[in-house]
């Protein structure tokens, strides 16, 4: 499974409108177009949350619009700045939205929903961990695949003060969830705008990444592999069906600025 993870686009209501000084929807529209440019070509499309920073119809119907050319399967993450209803009733079916399970070309991607109400930091809360497991133990007992999770709030902190403050609050039960699981190569993430590279303890062979945002980068923690930290960017991610993961991160320059 090639899989390609976009992240925290914040989308505003009106097409043109700005968010820390770019157009929300220019950056995606070229993030669309360079992973759709990206050969071999993904079969599936991760954006990662923080979808509509103003939480609105408008947001949700614009990313709809950007989404309709786009030719593989779409998985959508809500984040704090999402509003998980609206997000479902505009693309609901469109995409596949989280919390679910997929498994695509032998492989198996696990969707996590952090969102809470009215908050900037994530949980998933006792009824999710509880679904997860449920859904480990079924897989456990059928023949082993590559696992990818995917959550918007890092579960473990990433060395900035800030954003270890509003991370997920319940990422050591995850990873203490995960940890057992033979199968699982990797766990991505978004809400932090910025390339991060770590394992689960424990697990060295397994991949925690943070990915940048479509729009904006924030730090960096880490030093950009590429030297563009403030570059909008993504991350390519391959699974290959008798496990492991290859990733890549992705960088390209920001849309010109629209003439005033």
């Amino acid at each position: 499974m090639r899989l390609l993870q976009i992240s925290d686009p914040h989308l505003l209501a009106h097409p043109e409108a700005c968010y820390r000084g770019r157009r929300p929807s220019r950056h995606l529209a070229e993030a669309l177009r360079q992973g759709a440019a990206l050969d071999p070509p993904t079969d599936l499309l991760l954006i990662s949350g923080d979808l509509c920073q103003d939480e609105s119809w408008g947001g949700y119907a614009r990313l709809r619009q950007l989404l309709e050319r786009w030719p593989t399967p779409v998985a959508l993450l809500s984040g704090n700045h999402d509003h998980p209803q609206l997000l479902r009733a505009a693309l609901g079916r469109r995409a596949v939205l989280s919390p679910a399970l997929l498994e695509l070309g032998g492989c198996r991607l696990a969707l996590l929903d952090s969102h809470q109400a009215g908050r900037v930091g994530g949980a998933l809360g006792q009824r999710q961990l509880h679904w997860l497991a449920a859904a480990l133990q079924r897989w456990a007992a059928d023949a082993p695949r590559p696992l990818l999770v995917a959550v918007h709030h890092p579960p473990v902190p990433i060395g900035d003060p800030t954003m270890d403050a509003i991370a997920l609050e319940d990422g050591a039960e995850l990873l203490a969830l995960l940890r057992p699981i033979p199968s699982l190569v990797g766990v991505v993430f978004g809400h932090v705008h910025q390339h991060w590279q770590g394992e689960l303890p424990g697990r060295p062979e397994v991949a925690l990444l943070g990915c940048p945002s479509t729009l904006c980068g924030f730090g960096p923690v880490q030093p950009c592999p590429l030297g563009r930290a403030d570059d909008p960017g993504g991350r390519w991610l391959e699974l290959g069906a008798a496990g492991g993961l290859r990733q890549e991160l992705l960088r390209w320059p920001a849309p010109a600025p629209t003439p005033a």
